[in-house]
């Protein structure tokens, strides 16, 4: 119950740090004149992905288990699919989600694919190219590939604000001054990554007291944690009519998730990180591939309408995650 409890606190903690820290995070972004697309892409993106670095370090450093790093980073991603998912629900209008939202998120949703094939490769092939001691020419990549990426995002977003002037909702009292704003991001930023260094000892913990593999529950509970601040993210930018931020948050974190598997393999003792994990990963990346590729098609086709709460897309997204985690799940008991 001691292990459950902590768990749940710390969840809790990182839920509500996470809603406070995408407020300052959007205060900051008016201060400094950044569009709201590039907010959702990078800025939120690496916010809201601060519980998946600080438990991908914990993991490794501290608890020493590569399958909880590594699960719980594709088990992110997954969950931000997911999330998107069940955000479609909350469109008005009964609109689809991916018809709502614009459809320059298809270089995101492309990128994130590239990147998880280059994970899932790293999973499969049987030896790593060793940089150093410890570190695989794979997560080279993952930060090489990455940077371009954000180079890729960032000249498309600068054409768009080319093309066309985005009308952008604002947070009530944006005269609040930088300085309080810096301060209170600061603030809660830390309190983000206390609680999540906890995560993985309360984890591995339950994952031992329950007889759990240990890469369902990092796919699994530590996903779902570390991706609370996606969910209140999400959810309040919804709610403010800025679809485009949450679609464009989701699928961003999604990027930075890859990102953090290479800091996570520089902080591992052990050696390469994704050697060390276990096979069944290549479940996740492969399930999270399809459900990208959906996105894409949704994105593309833009249906006009839907019958039920979910439209069709969303309903295949959802059925591919369960999917994952039922096959995990038997997979790894």
């Amino acid at each position: 119950m001691l292990y459950i409890a902590g768990f749940l606190s710390c969840a809790l903690i990182i839920f509500f740090a996470g809603r406070q820290l995408s407020k300052y995070g959007d205060l900051l972004a008016e201060h400094t004149g950044w569009g709201k697309a590039w907010v959702g892409l990078i800025l939120m993106a690496s916010i809201t992905s601060l519980p998946e670095l600080m438990v991908g370090i914990s993991s490794v450093v501290i608890v020493k288990s590569p399958d909880l790093a590594v699960g719980d980073i594709l088990g992110s991603c997954a969950f931000n699919l997911g999330i998107l998912a069940i955000l479609d629900a909350f469109v008005p209008r009964r609109r689809p989600i991916f018809s709502e939202a614009s459809p320059s998120h298809i270089v995101s949703a492309a990128l994130g694919i590239i990147l998880l094939t280059l994970a899932g490769a790293g999973l499969f092939l049987p030896e790593d190219i060793l940089v150093s001691s410890i570190l695989g020419i794979f997560s080279i990549i993952f930060i090489v590939v990455y940077l371009v990426s954000i180079r890729i995002i960032f000249l498309q977003d600068q054409k768009l604000k080319a093309a066309v002037v985005i009308s952008e909702t604002t947070h009530p009292g944006p005269d609040m001054p930088l300085k309080v704003v810096v301060r209170n991001y600061i603030f809660f930023a830390l309190i983000i990554i206390l609680a999540a260094l906890a995560l993985p000892f309360f984890a591995d913990h339950l994952a031992e007291s329950a007889g759990l593999n240990k890469s369902f529950v990092g796919t699994l509970f530590l996903a779902a944690s570390t991706s609370l601040p996606e969910i209140a993210v999400s959810i309040a930018a919804v709610r403010m009519g800025a679809l485009d931020m949450a679609v464009g948050g989701l699928l961003g974190s999604n990027i930075f998730n890859i990102l953090i598997l290479s800091l996570d393999d520089i902080f591992y003792p052990g050696g390469p990180l994704l050697k060390e994990a276990s096979d069944s990963h290549q479940l996740s990346v492969l399930a999270t591939i399809i459900m990208s590729a959906i996105v894409i098609i949704g994105l593309s086709v833009r249906p006009a309408g839907k019958r039920y709460k979910l439209g069709w897309d969303a309903l295949l997204i959802f059925f591919v995650y369960i999917l994952n985690l039922i096959l995990l799940y038997h997979l790894n008991t």
